[in-house]
């Protein structure tokens, strides 16, 4: 409760500061709001319990689980922030309302895996995705920025209809919203649930897919992510969806009483299709920014494994989207250095990259790795925790088909550091990339490496 409370209070203040005209001191201000929150997190983490005691309606709920995604979508919304002051700079009167999105973004996050009541849970959904609306359609004279903000809003509401019907009709079968008061409920009638209480629970699901991009509900993101301000894409791409894949595992942890094997069936071929769909797909993009998009849909396939082992896979499931997001904001950090004031991000920008940035070249050629999944990267041990989960639960074709789809996006991971490399760039001149840029795709890069050579930073907390 705390921590939403701490978030909530940032936005405002980002808000306030702009009708006083401190726009200079706006991102510092946020940044340290946001590292404070980050501490108070932790240390409520590591104590066990909350500053503020618990919340007598049970609306919010501080669980090992919400805290440690907690710790992460902070991280992340640091990481992301500090980037726009560069980014916004020729839009700096508006940057208040840019970076107050994002913070209350990252507060529909936090509420999204920190909920006890289904309510909350909507209205974390809700705010998350009004904000995303907003900032994918944050370049107005940009036609496909205002396609991308249109489409996304339509699949969003699409989506959310069908969380809230899943609601509805989980709320007519038990008649609460409490989450508590729903798992006893529909654990005491594990064998005689009514039918519209699983019809809830696969149209909760299927919302939540939606937001995660799992294929077959994936053919807005490549469109959303390459129409959207690069920043604005580095954002949904982790933050946004490692939030929804958060809130999904905790969804169906707590109406677990609803999976059948049908059920279980369905995750099997729906987290292959994901894994090969985009892998296969990514394989063919000119642009860097939907390959991105691409690849994030077969790393949700990967996450969507976890799903299979609820009961103990809730440190690799936060284990996996770490490793990602920290790859992804590396990688996003360098594309809009190299993309900076170019109306397209073509693989063409990034042809004899080595020559012009090496620094550059070798985070996002560590950044692909990580996403391929080569050893001493956090992206290999990510993988090598999920295929665990896999075996011990006797699940060897997914093991097997995550295996090959690692091996065809290690193919298009390395064309990109192979263009970097071996052709020639169209002017040798040094580019110049802001120390913004380079001070968040060298922080997310060695926190990458940091999850990997330590992997019982998270593997070792009791979620």
């Amino acid at each position: 409760m705390s921590t939403l409370i701490a978030i909530s209070a940032l936005g405002i203040i980002c808000l306030i500061l702009e009708i006083f005209n401190l726009r200079k001191i706006l991102i510092p201000v946020t940044l340290v709001g946001l590292i404070a929150a980050l501490g108070l997190t932790a240390t409520e983490f590591y104590l066990g319990q909350s500053f503020l005691g618990a919340d007598k309606y049970n609306m919010v709920v501080s669980t090992g689980f919400s805290q440690g995604f907690s710790v992460l979508f902070i991280i992340l919304a640091v990481l992301i922030i500090a980037m726009s002051p560069k980014f916004y700079q020729e839009k700096i009167t508006k940057i208040a309302d840019y970076v107050a999105l994002k913070v209350f973004l990252l507060a529909g996050a936090v509420a999204m895996v920190s909920f006890g009541n289904f309510a909350m849970f909507f209205i974390g959904l809700e705010v998350l995705s009004i904000a995303g609306y907003v900032l994918a359609a944050s370049d107005p004279k940009n036609l496909r920025s205002n396609e991308a903000g249109m489409k996304y809003f339509i699949m969003g509401a699409f989506a959310s209809s069908f969380i809230l019907f899943g609601i509805a009709l989980v709320y007519g079968t038990v008649g609460s919203f409490d989450i508590a008061t729903v798992t006893i409920a529909s654990t005491a009638q594990a064998g005689s649930l009514p039918v519209w209480f699983s019809l809830g629970f696969v149209m909760i699901t299927v919302g939540m897919m939606f937001k995660a991009s799992i294929v077959p509900f994936h053919f807005w993101a490549p469109d959303v992510y390459e129409g959207s301000p690069t920043l604005v894409t580095a954002l949904m791409s982790t933050l946004v969806k490692v939030a929804a894949i958060g809130a999904l595992f905790k969804v169906v942890a707590i109406l677990a009483a609803a999976i059948t094997p049908a059920y279980q069936i369905g995750l099997i071929v729906l987290s292959i299709l994901t894994m090969t769909v985009g892998n296969v797909t990514a394989m063919r993009q000119k642009n860097i920014k939907r390959m991105m998009a691409y690849s994030g849909i077969s790393h949700a396939g990967f996450m969507m494994m976890t799903l299979l082992a609820l009961g103990t896979s809730a440190n690799t499931v936060l284990y996996y989207a770490a490793a990602y997001s920290f790859a992804g904001i590396a990688a996003f950090a360098v594309i809009m250095g190299v993309c900076r004031g170019k109306d397209n991000e073509d693989m063409s920008n990034f042809f004899g990259l080595v020559k012009r940035q090496p620094v550059m070249t070798a985070i996002l050629t560590c950044a692909l790795l990580s996403l391929s999944g080569i050893p001493i990267f956090a992206g290999f041990f990510a993988k090598f925790f999920v295929f665990g989960q896999m075996l011990q639960t006797d699940h060897l074709i997914l093991v097997i088909f995550g295996i090959i789809n690692s091996v065809i996006a290690v193919f298009y991971y390395l064309g990109v550091a192979n263009v970097m490399i071996t052709k020639e760039p169209e002017t040798t001149e040094r580019l110049h990339v802001p120390f913004e840029y380079k001070a968040v795709a060298v922080i997310a890069i060695c926190l990458n490496l940091l999850l990997g050579v330590f992997p019982s930073v998270i593997m070792g907390l009791s979620l």
